[in-house]
């Protein structure tokens, strides 16, 4: 019996926290570096000037935090926290 069953494929969400972001650019140069990484299905970016933004990726497999960490610096001057 086959299925169509494609669960072994669906993408799984990660959130992360970031410092530096303070504006709509920042959120769409985040969105943009993270989009292009392997596996990468959507980024979600909630700005929090002056704070810690909330960034979720969806994604097909885990990000590791050198490429969130990579991906971040590439955009501009942001930090995730706790790395």
């Amino acid at each position: 019996m086959t299925t169509d069953d494609t669960s072994n494929t669906a993408p799984s969400t990660q959130t992360f926290r970031a410092t530096g972001l303070t504006c709509g650019h920042c959120a769409h140069a985040v969105t943009d570096e993270l989009s292009a990484l392997d596996g990468v299905d959507g980024v979600e970016v909630e700005v929090v000037s002056g704070g810690e933004s909330v960034v979720r990726v969806a994604a097909q497999r885990p990000l590791t935090t050198d490429e969130v960490v990579a991906a971040l610096a590439e955009a501009g001057d942001y930090t995730l926290v706790g790395a």
